[in-house]
Formats: C-alpha cells, structure tokens, sequence
C-alpha cells in the first residue's frame, strides 16, 4: 500500500462538531481538501451555515447547528446526518467551552456549563453515533472517534480556568474507556491534546495589544511557537485514515513539546 492511500480519507464520511471556527474549521478544511464528506455543526447557525459555505468552495461541506451542552442537541445532530447516510466514517468532538475566572470568584454555573460541552457533550454525541459508526467500521480500518482534548488536561495551565483542564483530563479518559468498550465494535477511539493554536479560547493571547501575553506563552513552548491550521489537520486526517488503523486509546499530545517540559 502506497503512502497516498495509506492516509487517503477520500470518499469518507465525517461528522466535526464545533467545525465552524478554530480547531475546529482547522479540521475540517483538512479533511473536505482531502476528500471526504463533512457535516459541521455548532450552536450558532450564522456561523455554521458561513463557514460550511466557505468549505463548499473547496469541496462537500454541510451545515447541521446544534446546541451540544445537552443530550437533546446530540440526538438533532445525528438524527439529522442519519436521514442523509447510512454510515459515518469519521466523528470528531471537537464543541467545547472554556471560562476563566480566580479561584475566590470561580461561579458554580461555569463548572456546568463546561462540563456538560466539553465532557457529556462527547459522551452524548458519541453515543448517539454509535449505529451509524458501527455500519462505517470495515476489517483492519475501523470507524473513528476524535475526541479533542487539552494539554491542560495533562499538566497544569496557565492561567485561571478551572473547569477547562479538569472537563479535559476527563475527556482523555472518557477516550481510554470508551476506546477499551468500541474496540470489539470496530470502532477506535483516540484523542488529540492541542497545546496552543489560534482560536476564539485562545484569543486574549494573541490580542493583548503590546504582544506580552503572546511572548509569556510562547516562552513556555520548545518550538518557540503556536500552532498552525496544518499542525491540526495532519493530525486528524492521520488518525481518520488506515494509517492509524491500529491505534486506539491514545491521547496526543500536539503542542510543540510543552508537554515535555515541568
């Protein structure tokens, strides 16, 4: 097998939520530029009908809004993408929420908001999923699950976000139970653990005016900086493709080393 089929998802078809911007819309530009078939959804659906405009110019890109924080949203998104396949190649969880606030002030209400997105948002999506994933699973290339979670959830962040990295360490264990659970399904579960890349969370990074809180955080990473919109979808389409065909469990961590360092 050539390496062009070997990490071909050609003709696949692929499910990201919060796909409308960030890591997200890194995702899936990667995977409609590489062929497949992608539903994208979020809460807001002038953003999601945009941006599955945008990725239409380049390829097969549709526009299914949905509020994942509840069960009820999951059950819309895949009952809406069932009544157009029969089977789903590709989910990635990407929704989530973050909220940051000092320890004295953290409110109650942003423990639940983060948690129900980023935590049972994934269990609740995955779960509704399962028919068309288990039809999309094929000997030696199973059905994919993507879970994106968060160097946070690995080390300690930089700043104040409590529910962030603690709904996150959730989520890359949430993807070990799960993987061990679809394993016998056809189904493999893995995680990518973002380090720092552009996006609506990681905004006040970049926006802080004299570059201080940039350079403070770029200080912190071996590679010396974020990362780009190809750093995430080489990632996602390695894991969406028979190249990773056996490897299911694992969390990876894709930011520029900083999960090397204390």
């Amino acid at each position: 097998m050539g390496a062009n089929e070997l990490f071909s998802i050609e003709g696949k078809v692929a499910v990201v939520t919060g796909g409308s911007r960030g890591i997200g819309l890194m995702i899936a530009r990667g995977f409609v530029e590489s062929g497949a078939r992608v539903y994208i959804s979020s809460r807001k659906a002038d953003a999601c009908d945009a941006s599955a405009k945008e990725l239409s110019a380049i390829g097969e890109c549709i526009s299914v809004p949905a509020d994942l924080s509840n069960e009820d949203g999951a059950k819309h998104l895949a009952d809406q993408v069932s009544e157009r396949e029969t089977e789903l190649h590709i989910l990635v969880n990407n929704a989530g929420a973050a909220w940051g606030a000092p320890l004295e002030e953290y409110p109650d209400a942003a423990f639940d908001k983060v948690m129900n997105t980023n935590v049972k948002g994934v269990f609740h999506v995955t779960r509704h999923f399962l028919p068309l994933l288990r039809k999309a699973a094929r000997d030696h290339d199973p059905a994919r699950v993507i879970n994106i979670g968060s160097i946070e959830g690995l080390r300690p962040p930089f700043w104040e976000n409590y529910a962030y990295p603690a709904s996150k360490a959730a989520v890359h264990m949430l993807t070990r139970h799960l993987a061990h659970r679809l394993v016998g399904d056809g189904i493999s579960v893995n995680a990518i653990a973002p380090g720092l890349f552009p996006s609506k969370m990681t905004q006040f990074v970049f926006d802080s005016g004299s570059g201080e809180a940039e350079h403070a955080v770029l200080d912190h990473i071996p590679m010396g900086r974020a990362g780009e919109p190809e750093d995430m979808a080489g990632i996602a389409i390695f894991l969406a493709s028979k190249a990773s065909a056996y490897l299911t469990g694992a969390v990876i961590p894709v930011d520029g080393g900083i999960s090397t360092t204390q």
